[in-house]
């Protein structure tokens, strides 16, 4: 059975390469491990390295790079409005504080049907309605986040930055390429003064002011000197 290690945020899915679709609910599209079949009958293994919330208009990517995308299923809801934006503000509040999931939207919230939390939020003076619709829970903070910007076993289908650094012995380097204004290469940190006193045989030991002699390794001025290669 093919794999899927990868999902692709939805403004970088490839609309040419996705082959099929899986309708999920809200509590189905928080997954790590488990075999999916999309809606044309494209069976895989979805295997992350971590459970992750798949959102709607995110796609699945297959070991053979073809994308399977994800549509959120309707679900029965309760859908909160209210006449003012502070009594809507106070029944997010409220919300909240009970840990409830919920979506929220410029002009109404919705959670899941619940008729404990029907009554509570009429209670607030709030107009609570059964609905049946897709449900796209606010994530945690740090979800929204990754979803957004970080980087990861999550797909962006780009990844080519123009440069890369080395870290090793010798320190930090920057290639040619890296598009860092430095105008030097550093090729260590690792001496103490040597990098401005023991270029002896390439160039002259300049700070500004001359000197009357050349430095090298029996020069005798009390500096320790080595080479580059």
């Amino acid at each position: 059975m093919i794999r899927a290690t990868a999902i692709v945020r939805r403004p970088a899915v490839r609309e040419e390469r996705v082959v099929d679709t899986v309708i999920l609910d809200h509590q189905a599209r928080h997954r790590r491990r488990i075999v999916m079949t999309g809606e044309g009958g494209t069976q895989f293994l979805l295997d992350l390295e971590k459970a992750t919330v798949l959102d709607h208009g995110d796609a699945i990517r297959l070991e053979d790079d073809r994308l399977v995308k994800v549509e959120a299923a309707p679900e029965k809801l309760i859908e909160v409005k209210t006449t003012s934006p502070l009594r809507l503000l106070k029944a997010a509040w409220h919300l909240g504080n009970r840990h409830v999931a919920a979506e929220i939207t410029e002009e109404a919230i919705y959670f899941a049907e619940d008729h404990v939390l029907l009554e509570m939020v009429r209670g607030l003076g709030a107009i609570a309605t059964p609905v049946v619709r897709p449900f796209r829970p606010e994530k945690g903070a740090y979800e929204a986040a990754e979803a957004h910007g970080g980087h990861g076993h999550h797909g962006h289908e780009h990844h080519d930055h123009g440069h890369h650094h080395g870290h090793g012995e010798e320190g930090h380097v920057h290639g040619p390429d890296c598009g860092h204004d430095h105008g030097h290469e550093h090729q260590g940190h690792s001496h103490s003064h040597a990098h401005a006193h023991s270029h002896a045989e390439a160039h002259a030991h300049s700070h500004g002011e001359k000197h009357d002699h050349a430095h090298g390794e029996d020069c005798g001025c009390g500096h320790h000197h080595h080479r580059h290669g």
